[in-house]
């Protein structure tokens, strides 16, 4: 008998990690039609790894008609929400208070809160800016400029929002 006997363990092994992973993807197995969630999806994984820190910009109406807007820490939000009721369509992937960053807009509400991720600067000369707390890399929220070092902006056609844009940040080594 010729070759590696542990051929066949590895396999196995790579087969267990590829059936834990799939569990582990809330859009695991979903057959999905609109851009926005095919673009969450696809950068699911990443986000989950540690890989790719993605920053999602919702404008929509919520519940009680009022129009709402926020920066959704996307990774942090998948740890904190059951994001198959998303992916399935039994949910909408709304703006919270306790987002990077609200606004409602019919009644005046600003609110902005740091998460796992990011640090919210709110007080800049260049507007809205988030500082990634792994590379300490600065994202620039504003359409008329350079995003920052490793980060694209990506607007999203959609019917599920009235307004989508993801920022897709990729994690350096440090500052």
């Amino acid at each position: 008998m010729s070759g590696d006997p542990y051929v066949g363990i590895r396999r196995g092994a790579l087969e267990q990690e590829s059936c834990i992973r799939s569990r582990l993807l809330a859009s695991a197995g979903k057959e999905l039609k609109d851009n926005f969630l095919r673009a969450l999806v696809e950068r699911e994984e990443a986000n989950r790894d540690g890989k790719l820190s993605s920053i999602i910009y919702i404008r929509d109406y919520n519940s009680r008609h009022q129009e709402v807007s926020a920066y959704i820490d996307y990774a942090y939000r998948l740890t904190t929400d059951d994001f198959e009721a998303y992916f399935s369509g039994k949910k909408r992937l709304l703006p919270r208070k306790t987002d990077l960053s609200f606004y409602n807009w019919n009644k005046n509400v600003v609110s902005s809160k740091p998460s796992p991720n990011y640090k919210v600067i709110a007080e800049s000369a260049c507007g809205l800016l988030f500082k990634n707390k792994r590379d300490g890399k600065i994202i620039n929220v504003n359409p008329e400029v350079y995003p920052g070092d490793n980060t694209t902006r990506t607007p999203v056609k959609t019917d599920l929002c009235f307004h989508v844009v993801i920022y897709d940040h990729i994690i350096g080594r440090g500052p």
